[in-house]
Formats: structure tokens, sequence, C-alpha cells
């Protein structure tokens, strides 16, 4: 993560990658298989266009022989184009706050996979793309009931739905 987001080194991050290394985002596949369309995908798409305003907070973390699970919240102003996460979307300048889950493999003491999840339905609420008022999605609620399981209650969108 120091490679990808404090120092934003494409090289410094290739050389924590195992030979056959994929990266995949898994709501929209966005990432590389193989260290030359990882190395790509981390010099066009994801490195230069992660917004200069990004925090990552970390919520949890699982530890495996050859896994870490993090949990996190991303949060970010939709400022620039980020075809990693939200390719043909032009800048809303709307802020986005979302939990985030990384799987990340190892193999040989290097990074052997990324798998990373989010709830890309808050995302387009956030951004005014999808109507939460319409459909059962949620959004900067889930991350702010990550932090804090009382902030929001429990069950509002069933009770919603049942009218």
């Amino acid at each position: 993560m120091r490679c990808e987001f404090e120092t934003a080194s494409v090289e410094d991050t290739m050389r924590t990658m195992a030979e056959g290394a994929h990266v995949n985002h898994v709501p929209v596949l966005t990432g590389g298989v193989g260290l030359g369309d990882v190395k790509d995908f981390y010099e066009t798409h994801f490195i230069p266009q992660m917004p200069p305003d990004t925090e990552i907070t970390p919520v949890s973390r699982t530890v495996g022989n050859d896994s870490i699970v993090d949990e996190q919240i991303f949060k970010f102003t939709h400022s620039i184009a980020m075809d990693w996460m939200l390719p043909g979307i032009a800048p809303t300048n709307r802020q986005v706050e979302i939990p985030l889950v990384a799987i990340i493999g190892f193999r040989d003491g290097k990074v052997s996979h990324e798998h990373i999840y989010w709830d890309q339905a808050s995302v387009l609420v956030q951004l005014g793309l999808l109507d939460a008022a319409s459909l059962p999605v949620a959004g900067r609620e889930s991350a702010q009931k990550v932090l804090d399981p009382a902030s929001e209650p429990s069950n509002a969108l069933i009770a919603r739905a049942r009218g």
C-alpha cells in the first residue's frame, strides 16, 4: 500500500509482485493478469488516477499463512477520471466514502494476487448516478455503519420496502 498510495511508485509496487501476479477489482473487472498487464494497469489507470484527497482508514486486518485481508474505509472526492473504479464516468466532484475489502495473497514473500471488493451501488448513489430512494441500496451510511455500528439503524431498507 505504501508503494501504491504514499510514494505512488509503479516501479516500487512492481518489485513487490510475484511472477504471474494478478489484480482484480471485482465490482468493475479492472486490473490485470501477469506482470505486464498489472504494470500497465498501475501505470495507466490506477496510480495516476487516484484522487489527491484519498483517505484510507483501516478497520480490521486478518492475517493468514499466505494472505492478508484488510477491511478499510476508502474516502475520496471524484475530482479526476478514475478508470479503475468508474470507467467512462466523468468527474462529478462529489465525495465518496465506502467500505472496501482487499484480499492480498502471497507467494515466496511477494504479492501473488489482489482481489479488491466494494459496493459499486454505494459509489454510484454518492455520485448521484443511482437513486437510492427507489432501490435497496445505501450510500455513505454503509461506511459510517462499519465505523460505528450504532450510527445508522439496521433494517431501514426492509422497513422502507414494507412501506
